[in-house]
């Protein structure tokens, strides 16, 4: 019975079997099931959700960051070209870049702190989806294993090791879309070398085209398993394009710009991520271990303007943020199973540690030269942690896991600012805040975790999950005593913020055959919502939140041809306490007769979480057998969001349909068409309410004169700005195998 109870360790270090990605049906869905059933992957809370690389691939998704979104409750979408980072929605969150959501794969960290562009940027531009093997989405703060980033979710990737027939495929599409995929792998001393190299183009809808030019290769030798093996895998990615942001409301509406124009037609990037990394893993009767050691370089450069005329009315507000960085990190844990008072129990420790060498800033430019620097650092940060935990079965219906988590986080902040190159103020003298901020800062936090599992009752599990968390900061804010933008003075903000969370929730397959339903009731606190804006260099000691909701994720598979999932999450979110400095600044801009120039809505003090989704749903379904024709709808749905603190700026609620259809030929190949946005929604990819200034507004020639207010002035026209949804797009796909 020990054996039995102790059918594995824990989710977050363990890979699925590798796959045949052309066998993306139902049908192989459900014996894919049936081979994780036999796989040592514990659920340890009802949220919990382990998807195959195949279920991955089962449905059409537009971008590689999209293809996250079979995680229930996940909304994955862009605002800024197609190589800057997705924006992401998960619990109430508005996650920016990736702040409170931890991507891994292959045990790398692809969120990066004290980031050029803002904290926790996780690009996965770089993914290729066809690599996939097995995607863990685990959401809060119950465990132990995960640190920096994860309190609101964390999704852990594994690219396969071996694919044995290979892999081709070809796809052309709408607006200029290509790509070009080839997989295969080779028997090499002892061991199978696995490679992959993908390219891609992009122009887009825009009336300035993006031009991406994209380009993917992954090699990686293994021999072994995921649990009892080696294997050592690189992965080079480079990525440049014209972006077109989001653009405000009133200037489509007056007719001054097309729906899919933009301001700034020099908007764009380049990005590039190299890496080398290294698995070690080992079972040995009672014991298991595993060790990942990884080194990345990653670059980027984007070229922004979201306000246009608002800062200089002359040459425009873009900026360019950069970032140059070289990571080293490594990932150690044991496992050890043994009795103690005659009862089952697992016990785990490991040991995480990264380290970032960043050279980073942010510069003032006009059609991406560089007039002015506002911020340019060399930093370096670290972190150790320590985490054990330890799961005691006491019968076959009851076991419970009690953890504990310590980190402790250090950087040091350079500048590199000089005084030629900083801003100046209205005499011309330097707004040099560089020296002012520089300095070394640290933390340490220690995180409880507790998980209760009953069941299996008649089909049914019940879970209940508590921990503690955190989210570090960026390291600069940790040291700015000056404001970038214009040297007054600011403070320090901490390093590390404390969030605490719970969970109580069921799994259940036992009222219709094939269908199986979880729930879960859901809370989160943050001390603070800490952030550092890396578009103006500042940072911000925001007031504490509260997050709560409920999560209902279902999976049906009634017939081998037929397969359908469906989940809605619903969020409230809000700040705590009152917001004294906004009530401030509302009240001078009141006395300064803002109402009458635009610049009033959307700033008066409230408790709203900025684009803090209240609903997010998903509904798919997928037909076909192994061979034959096959077909996939998927439909997401975004729900309206409060888009300033007072709630008077809200975005439009989006629904997205996307339609697979194919047929698999007995050969090996397969032909597929993916429609995208079916409906011709023509709501918005993303939305945001803040101030801007464009030369057609009045507000523009009366800033300009002198006429106006300085603090009318710096908040500009409040409005929505938007990303409009993409137009119905339609791409063909032919694939089969590699035929050497």
């Amino acid at each position: 019975m020990t054996a039995a109870l102790l059918g594995g360790s824990a989710v977050a270090q363990e890979a699925l079997p590798d796959i045949d990605i052309a066998a993306a049906t139902p049908a192989a869905a459900a014996a894919r099931a049936k081979i994780e059933q036999k796989q040592p992957v514990r659920i340890e809370a009802a949220s919990e959700t382990v998807f195959s690389g195949q279920a991955v691939n089962a449905v059409p998704f537009a971008r590689p960051g999209e293809a996250l979104e079979i995680v229930p409750g996940l909304s994955v979408t862009q605002h800024s070209g197609e190589g800057k980072a997705n924006q992401y929605f998960l619990r109430g969150f508005q996650l920016d870049h990736g702040t409170d959501f931890s991507l891994t794969l292959d045990g790398m960290p692809i969120n990066m702190r004290t980031h050029g562009h803002g904290q926790g940027y996780a690009d996965a531009n770089f993914l290729i989806p066809e690599l996939l093997s097995s995607v863990v989405g685990r959401k809060g703060p119950y465990y132990a294993d995960k640190g920096d980033f994860s309190s609101a979710g964390a999704v852990d990737m594994q690219y396969i090791d071996k694919l044995d027939s290979g892999l081709f495929r070809a796809t052309g599409g709408s607006f200029a879309y290509g790509r070009l995929l080839g997989i295969k792998s080779y028997d090499v001393h002892g061991g199978s070398l696995l490679t992959a190299i993908e390219s891609s183009v992009y122009d887009g809808p825009w009336t300035r085209p993006d031009e991406t030019r994209k380009i993917n290769g992954v090699m990686r030798w293994s021999h072994g398993t995921q649990e009892d093996g080696v294997s050592i895998t690189g992965m080079a990615y480079a990525n440049r394009w014209y972006s077109t942001d989001q653009i405000p409301e009133r200037a489509v509406y007056s007719g001054q710009l097309p729906l899919w124009g933009n301001v700034d037609r020099t908007d764009g990037g380049d990005a590039s991520r190299f890496s080398l990394s290294a698995r070690w893993s080992q079972v040995d009767g009672a014991h298991s271990s595993r060790v990942e050691a990884y080194a990345i370089r990653s670059t980027l450069d984007l070229y922004n303007n979201f306000t246009y005329f608002l800062s200089n009315p002359d040459l425009g507000d873009q900026f360019r943020q950069f970032d140059r960085r070289t990571v080293l990190g490594v990932n150690a844990q044991h496992a050890y199973k043994y009795e103690l008072a005659g009862l089952p129990v697992e016990s785990r420790i490991g040991l995480q540690s990264r380290y970032d060498n960043i050279r980073l800033g942010l510069q003032d430019t006009y059609h991406r030269t560089p007039y002015d620097t506002v911020s340019n650092n060399q930093v370096a940060e670290g972190n150790v942690s320590l985490w054990t935990d330890t799961t005691v079965h006491f019968a076959p219906w009851l076991r419970a896991t009690g953890g504990v988590r310590f980190d402790y986080f250090a950087a040091s902040v350079g500048s590199l600012q000089d005084a030629l190159s900083a801003p100046k103020d209205e005499f011309g003298n330097p707004i040099l805040t560089g020296p002012a901020n520089s300095g070394s800062s640290s933390g340490t936090m220690g995180s409880p975790k507790f998980g209760l599992v009953l069941g299996p009752f008649e089909r049914t599990e019940f879970y209940l999950n508590f921990g503690e968390g955190y989210h570090s900061t960026d390291a600069r804010g940790t040291v700015t005593h000056l404001a970038p933008s214009d040297g007054s003075a600011a403070s320090p903000i901490p390093l590390l913020v404390k969030q605490r969370g719970a969970e109580v929730g069921a799994k259940t397959s036992r009222f219709v055959d094939g269908l199986e339903t979880s729930v879960a009731l859901w809370w989160l606190d943050n001390d603070s919502e800490n952030q550092f804006e890396g578009d103006s260099g500042s940072t911000i000691y925001g007031r504490p939140s509260r997050r709560y909701g409920i999560e209902i994720i279902n999976h049906y598979a009634p017939a081998s041809w037929l397969r359908a999932e469906g989940s809605v999450s619903l969020s409230h979110a809000r700040y705590r306490g009152y917001d004294s400095e906004t009530a401030a600044n509302y009240a001078a801009l009141v006395a300064s007769g803002a109402a009458g120039y635009g610049a009033l809505i959307g700033n008066a003090p409230g408790n709203y979480l900025d684009n803090a989704p209240n609903i997010i749903a998903m509904g798919q379904v997928e037909v076909g057998e192994a061979l034959g024709p096959f077909a996939a709808l998927r439909y997401r749905y975004l729900g309206e969001r409060p888009l300033t603190e007072d709630g008077q700026i809200k975005s439009p609620a989006t629904g997205t349909l996307n339609l697979r259809v194919g047929y698999r030929f007995d050969n090996g190949y397969s032909i597929q068409a993916d429609a995208f946005n079916i409906t011709n929604s023509r709501s918005d990819m993303i939305t945001y309410g803040y101030g801007s200034l464009l030369p057609t507004d009045k507000l523009y020639g009366l800033c300009k004169a002198g006429l106006v207010s300085s603090n009318v002035c710096a908040v500009g026209v409040m409005d929505r700005h938007f990303k409009p949804m993409e137009p119905p797009a339609v791409r063909v796909t032919i694939s089969g195998p590699l035929p050497f």
